[in-house]
C-alpha cells in the first residue's frame, strides 16, 4: 500500500498532506469526507480543521507537512506528526506531534512513526535543523526528544498560551550531522 504520499513503518501507515492537499480537499470534498479523511467525530474537531484553513495553511516564509499516523490493523487515524514552521530558505522546521486518545499513548507508536519522519525531514525536505517545544513537566516528549537523539537547549519563558494560560517551553533541537551520527 505504498504510494509516494505514504511512508511504512511495521505497525503504521504515515499519510503524508501538504498545505495544497488541504485546499484541495476543502474546495472538492463534503463535511462528511473530510471528517473521514482526518479520523474526526465530532462537530467541533471538524471546525478546528476548518479554521487552520481560514488562518492560512502557509505564509510566503513557512510552509508545513502533515503527516497522519493510521494503525493498519484497524486502518484508524490514531495521532499525527508535522512539520510546521518551515522555514525552506533557512532549512529548518519546527516538528510537532500527538495522539488521537490516550488508548494508544505509551505503546510505541510515536516512536515508531518520527524515526521515519524525521529521515524524512532531513533526506526530502533538506532540512539542516529539526527544533521542537514541549511543556517542561511533559516527561513523555522529553523522552521521546532526547531518545531519537534531540539536546536540549533552553527554556523559552511565557512562550505559548493553553487554555488561555502562558505556558513555558523547553526547546530542543537536532542537526542533520548529529542526527546521522546518532
Amino acid at each position: 500500500m505504498y504510494n509516494a504520499n505514504m511512508l511504512e513503518t511495521e505497525r503504521l501507515l504515515l499519510r503524508i498532506t501538504t498545505a495544497e492537499d488541504y485546499l484541495n480537499l476543502y474546495a472538492t470534498s463534503t463535511e462528511q469526507d473530510i471528517m473521514d479523511y482526518f479520523g474526526l467525530t465530532t462537530e467541533e474537531q471538524l471546525q478546528i480543521e476548518q479554521n487552520k484553513i481560514k488562518g492560512g495553511m502557509t505564509t510566503y516564509r513557512t510552509s508545513f507537512l502533515f503527516f497522519h499516523l493510521i494503525e493498519k490493523q484497524s486502518n484508524a487515524i490514531i495521532g499525527n506528526c508535522a512539520y510546521h514552521n518551515w522555514y525552506k530558505m533557512h532549512s529548518r522546521s519546527e516538528i510537532g506531534y500527538g495522539m488521537s486518545s490516550e488508548d494508544y499513548k505509551n505503546k510505541g507508536f510515536m516512536k515508531e512513526a518520527i524515526k521515519p519522519i524525521m529521515e524524512y525531514g532531513f533526506s526530502k525536505m533538506g532540512l539542516n535543523r529539526i527544533e521542537a517545544f514541549t511543556h517542561p513537566e511533559n516527561i513523555a516528549s522529553r523522552k521521546l526528544l532526547t531518545g531519537i537523539g534531540f539536546k536540549e537547549e533552553g527554556l523559552l519563558k511565557q512562550h505559548y498560551c493553553v487554555n488561555e494560560k502562558i505556558e513555558d517551553s523547553l526547546v530542543y533541537g537536532l542537526l542533520r550531522n548529529e542526527y546521522y551520527r546518532f
